[in-house]
């Protein structure tokens, strides 16, 4: 996209404001409007954003441990580079546009917290070895007749669900909120985001979208907008998802399937999947087994960029196919890794592990380049588990059952630095110890309801 025809762009659809924005290390979208003329200059230069965004937790509450910025620094601006390409028009407020930004130091390399940067660096990484990503999220999301305001009001506790009952794949439930899943599908498709599918999972009013495959980086920016843009829908409505992994212990959590292939270039033009082979039973190619080798290997020491909460861990019990151990079997739900046999077209790999509340971007770098050191390593899978992979097994490593303890593993991880960087392996680090630290010395309504009268 240049700037010649993205000025007829907005000419022609009548753009008035524009909005721009990134994502920070957990995946929240911090952003402003600017002007017309603002936006232009800052398309050629980029613009000053505070830095404070990476000095600051979900909650803005300060970091105590952080480096990349601090009051040593003064938290000053960093640069952020605006990516033309992810020029769209926000269908709910049709006279703005709307641009994701990079932040960037001041060499233009990738700002070391930066998650969409990190991405950017492992994608290139990826083509050096001659091969392009193709990506689909799927994530699921609770939704309730509720507010920002009427939640915390009642505490988090009594909410209602736009639907009672378990209605999984249920024709009735979609039918009788139809209104909200077709402004949702066609806001969507409006704003470049294209759903595949959408219906009802096992829960009172809970949903599941799969966005359509794409190119990494664009089903990166896909799967972390949408997450904004279905609040902002569903508010409309009076009502208010969450992408918790897990709200209530009492029901089902809420998964973040990415499905993954590698593509390398036949002729020009034309693309070859590099995971099928047309010989093996499992129609897995060599490439195939080693990238998922790698995945395998480093899955334990990576599961603290997957899961990024404290609440993520309690999505991992038995008996909800939540993944237990670094495991991959042919069309096994109850794997970390289910790999799904088709045509060239369609033979893939789906990353099980992860769940609604991942950051898309660290997600997808981290799982993407753990499979190309697969590769690079030239590393060997193990055999396929059958039935009932969820059990710990002599062959197959537990994944960590804590923010804490995956933390503390990744933190002494130099395959996860070889990945991904020091610099940012040791910042996340960092946030990731603050988020345990916050934890660990809040009073919850259990330990009251425990031990409050009766100890």
């Amino acid at each position: 996209m240049d700037l010649t025809s993205l000025k007829q762009q907005f000419e022609a659809r009548g753009i008035k404001k524009v909005k721009v924005g990134g994502f920070d290390i957990d995946g929240v979208l911090r952003g402003k409007y600017v002007s017309l003329d603002k936006f232009w200059s800052a398309a050629k230069d980029g613009f000053g954003f505070c830095d404070v965004i990476f000095g600051w937790d979900i909650h803005d509450v300060l970091y105590d441990n952080v480096e990349v910025t601090g009051w040593a620094t003064g938290y000053p601006d960093t640069h952020a580079r605006i990516d033309l390409d992810s020029f769209r028009v926000i269908p709910w407020e049709p006279d703005t546009a709307a641009f994701v930004v990079d932040f960037v130091q001041k060499d233009g390399s990738p700002h070391p917290a930066c998650p969409r940067g990190l991405l950017k660096t492992v994608l290139a990484q990826a083509k050096s070895l001659g091969y392009s990503a193709t990506f689909a999220a799927e994530l699921e999301f609770f939704v309730f007749k509720e507010s920002p305001a009427s939640v915390r009001e009642k505490g988090y506790r009594g909410m209602t669900p736009v639907s009672p009952g378990m209605f999984g794949y249920s024709w009735l439930r979609e039918g009788q909120n139809k209104e909200l899943l077709k402004t949702l599908w066609d806001d969507m498709l409006a704003y470049d985001i294209e759903i595949e599918a959408l219906h009802t999972e096992t829960g009172p009013g809970v949903y599941e979208v799969a966005l359509r495959y794409d190119e990494a980086l664009r089903m990166a920016d896909k799967a972390a907008l949408f997450k904004t843009a279905a609040k902002e829908v569903c508010g409309r409505f009076g009502l208010m998802p969450t992408f918790m992994a897990k709200w209530s212990h009492e029901l089902p959590g809420s998964s973040g399937h990415l499905h993954q292939s590698l593509w390398t270039e036949k002729t020009p033009g034309e693309k070859r999947n590099a995971f099928y082979d047309a010989g093996p039973a499992d129609k897995l190619s060599a490439t195939a087994k080693s990238y998922l080798a790698g995945q395998l290997a480093l899955m334990p020491e990576l599961t603290a960029l997957y899961s990024p909460t404290v609440n993520s861990y309690k999505r991992y019990v038995p008996g909800v196919w939540a993944p237990l151990t670094a495991t991959w079997g042919v069309e096994n739900r109850t794997c970390a890794i289910r790999t799904i046999v088709g045509d060239e077209k369609g033979t893939r790999l789906e990353y099980r592990q992860t769940a609604a509340d991942m950051n898309p971007y660290v997600a997808i770098a981290t799982m993407l380049g753990a499979g190309l050191f697969g590769i690079t390593q030239k590393m060997t899978a193990p055999s396929g588990a059958v039935g009932d992979a969820s059990g710990a097994s002599a062959s197959a490593p537990p994944l960590p059952r804590s923010l804490k303890e995956a933390t503390a593993i990744l933190s002494k991880s130099t395959a996860a630095r070889a990945v991904l960087g020091a610099p940012f392996v040791d910042h996340y680090v960092r946030t990731r110890e603050w988020e345990v630290r916050q934890f660990e010395r809040v009073v919850t309504d259990w330990e009251l309801q425990r031990y409050f009268e009766s100890i």
